[in-house]
């Protein structure tokens, strides 16, 4: 008996030190730093929902915090129109193969992968989940993985009655705040990121705590 309840402590002891773990930037993404990532290239991308407005939506604000984080990206319009050109629009085609290709023909040292699996309105917001991914184009490792499940709430911060509240929400929501949610989702999601090159803190953050992989999160 005594020996049972000694395992039972020590099993709930584990379990413990295990959700108080800290984890920093460089125990969660070592080979970040290890492979030193210059040059990114974002990829289209893949929509598993019935929003068709959302794979472009997402496309067109991904560079921008990975550029405030340090990184070069390649421009998503010009590699957009080569990747059409030679018929790899659809990321799908790319996720589980050799990205080599990428440096060979963009000179890009990683891919940034995203995955699209929930965009939808849900109440009195805007409800996502992305998957986002960078893939190396020398190991074609991943280097860096994290999903963020983003509830974006539009409630009105109003003192008028609640039908006025909800039909400027509708109207809100249909105009702009899909592109908010998308941008929203990429700054969560890349505030995380190991700095790049160009960044005055590149190659200094690597004792800084790190978020959770699995992000879940309501903005307003």
């Amino acid at each position: 008996m005594k020996a049972k309840y000694i395992a039972i402590v020590v099993a709930v002891a584990s379990v413990t030190l295990s959700s108080c773990t800290t984890y920093t930037r460089v125990s969660q993404y070592p080979k970040m730093y290890d492979e030193k990532p210059l040059t990114l290239l974002v990829m289209p991308p893949i929509n598993n929902t019935t929003n068709v407005e959302a794979k472009e939506l997402l496309y067109t604000s991904i560079s921008q915090p990975l550029i405030e984080a340090g990184y070069y990206v390649v421009s998503p319009h010009l590699s957009m129109e080569l990747l059409k050109a030679e018929s790899a629009y659809d990321a799908e085609m790319f996720i589980d193969q050799d990205a080599a290709m990428f440096a060979k023909v963009f000179g890009a040292d990683a891919v940034i992968f995203s995955v699209i699996d929930v965009w939808k309105k849900k109440g009195v917001g805007i409800e996502t989940k992305i998957k986002y991914s960078v893939k190396s184009t020398t190991t074609n490792e991943i280097l860096f993985e994290r999903t963020c499940d983003l509830y974006l709430d539009l409630q009105q911060n109003s003192t008028n009655s609640a039908l006025v509240n909800l039909a400027a929400t509708l109207i809100t929501t249909a105009v702009t705040d899909h592109i908010v949610a998308a941008r929203k989702c990429n700054k969560y999601i890349f505030n995380d990121i190991p700095r790049g090159k160009y960044s005055p803190e590149y190659q200094k953050d690597q004792n800084i705590k790190a978020s959770k992989k699995d992000a879940k999160v309501t903005v307003k």
